[in-house]
C-alpha cells in the first residue's frame, strides 16, 4: 500500500496548542444536541439527571485465551481484541481497526480509565500487520503507545483531518478517506469509509479538527463492517443502502449513559439493533463496552439490554452477539445469491 499524499499537504501542528490551527473544523450534517467543558463538569459533579439504576451486575466482559494464527486462505477470521479493537484476517493479509493494548485510554495513567480486562494477546504475539484503520483521535480508539510497538512504518487508513497530526510524530505511510470513499488498498481488498455522528479531541484546543469514520472491508467475498464511535443518525440507513447487505458487523453497544449527555456521541443496545437492522448485517459483534469504564452505566447492562432487545424484535441471538474478548468468528464467503449483490473477488 501507497502512503496518501495527504501526508505532505496537511497543516503543521502547532508546537504551542497541539492543535493544526489552519485546519477546518468537521462537523455532523444532522442536527444534535452538542456539548462542551461545562456539561461534563456538570455530569462528573452530580449536578445534572441521572439514568436510574438497572441493578445489573457492574462486571467487565469475559475473555478466553486467543493465540493469533495465519490469515486463512478461505473467507475471513475476525476477533475482537477488547474496547473496539479488532482484528481482521483474510485474503492473506492482518488489519487491525482501533487498536488499543494500554493499561488507560487517557494521556495520563488516570484510574478512573484504566484497563479492566486484559487485550486478547499482547502486540508482540501478533501476525505481521499489513495496514491499521483508525476511526478517529479519541485516546480509547487512537493509542499512540500500541502504535508505536506496530513500528512507524505499518500502514495507517485513517478519516480526513489526521495525517499531519500523525506524520509529525513519525509515521511514514498515512492515507486520509472521506465518507464513502472507496480504495483498494490491496490486491483483492478494498476499504470505504462509512459516516458516523461523533466528534474528535486530544485536548481542550483541536476539537473535530480531524473527520471521523466506520470502515467497511470487502475481500474475499465477504464484507466486513466497522462502525467506529457514533450516536445513531440517519447515516446508517445509507449505509445499509449504499454497501449492505453486510456479512459481519462490528456494532458498539456501550458507553451511553448518562443519556442526556451521551445521546449524540453514542448508541445504546436498543439502537445498536436498529442499525444492525438498517445496515444489512447477517451477523454481528458487540463492540465499545466491558474493557474501560468510560460512563455511568453498569459495566454488564449492554450486554443484557442488548439481549432483551433482540427478542424484542424477534432476532436470533447468535446473530448479534456480546461476545468474550479474544472471541473469533469465522466468515465463509457469501455467495452473490446469498448477498443480492456482486461479491468482491
Amino acid at each position: 500500500m501507497e502512503a496518501g499524499s495527504n501526508l505532505n499537504s496537511a497543516c503543521p501542528l502547532s508546537p504551542e496548542t497541539g492543535t493544526f490551527p489552519d485546519m477546518p473544523r468537521f462537523s455532523n450534517p444532522w442536527i444534535h444536541d452538542e456539548h462542551r467543558i461545562r456539561d461534563v463538569l456538570r455530569w462528573k459533579l452530580g449536578i445534572a439527571p441521572q439514568d436510574p439504576s438497572s441493578g445489573a451486575p457492574d462486571e467487565p466482559a469475559k475473555s478466553r485465551p486467543f493465540t493469533p494464527a495465519a490469515a486463512p486462505t478461505s473467507g475471513w477470521q475476525a476477533t475482537w481484541l477488547g474496547h473496539a479493537s479488532f482484528l481482521l484476517q483474510g485474503c492473506g493479509r492482518n488489519l487491525l481497526i482501533d487498536p488499543i493494548f494500554s493499561n488507560h485510554c487517557a494521556p495520563l495513567p488516570f484510574p478512573s480509565l484504566k484497563r479492566l480486562v486484559p487485550p486478547a494477546c499482547r502486540v508482540e504475539q501478533l501476525p505481521a500487520i499489513d495496514a491499521v484503520l483508525l476511526s478517529h483521535s479519541h485516546y480509547d480508539h487512537l493509542d499512540l503507545p500500541s502504535l508505536r510497538k506496530l513500528g512507524k512504518q505499518v500502514p495507517l487508513i485513517v478519516p480526513t483531518g489526521h495525517a499531519g497530526w500523525l506524520g509529525t510524530r513519525g509515521f511514514a505511510q498515512v492515507r486520509e478517506m472521506s465518507w464513502f470513499d472507496r480504495a483498494e488498498i490491496f490486491s483483492g481488498i478494498r476499504v470505504t469509509a462509512t459516516p458516523a455522528q461523533h466528534f474528535t479531541a486530544r485536548t481542550p484546543f483541536d476539537r473535530n479538527r480531524g473527520h471521523w469514520c466506520g470502515w467497511l472491508v470487502e475481500g474475499g467475498g465477504v464484507k466486513l463492517w466497522h462502525a467506529g464511535d457514533s450516536g445513531y443518525c440517519p447515516a446508517f440507513r445509507e449505509i445499509g443502502e449504499r454497501l449492505g447487505p453486510i456479512d459481519f458487523g462490528m456494532i458498539p453497544i456501550g458507553a451511553y449513559s448518562p443519556r442526556w449527555f451521551m445521546k449524540p456521541m453514542h448508541l445504546t443496545p436498543e439502537e445498536a439493533v436498529r442499525v444492525f437492522l438498517e445496515t444489512g448485517c447477517r451477523q454481528a459483534a458487540a463492540i465499545h463496552w466491558g474493557t474501560f469504564r468510560l460512563t455511568d452505566e453498569p459495566m454488564g447492562e449492554p450486554p443484557q439490554r442488548l439481549a432483551a432487545e433482540l427478542a424484542r424484535c424477534g432476532i436470533a441471538p447468535a446473530r448479534f452477539v456480546a461476545g468474550d474478548i479474544g472471541e473469533s468468528w469465522r466468515l465463509p464467503p457469501a455467495t452473490a445469491q446469498q448477498r443480492g449483490d456482486s461479491a468482491l473477488t
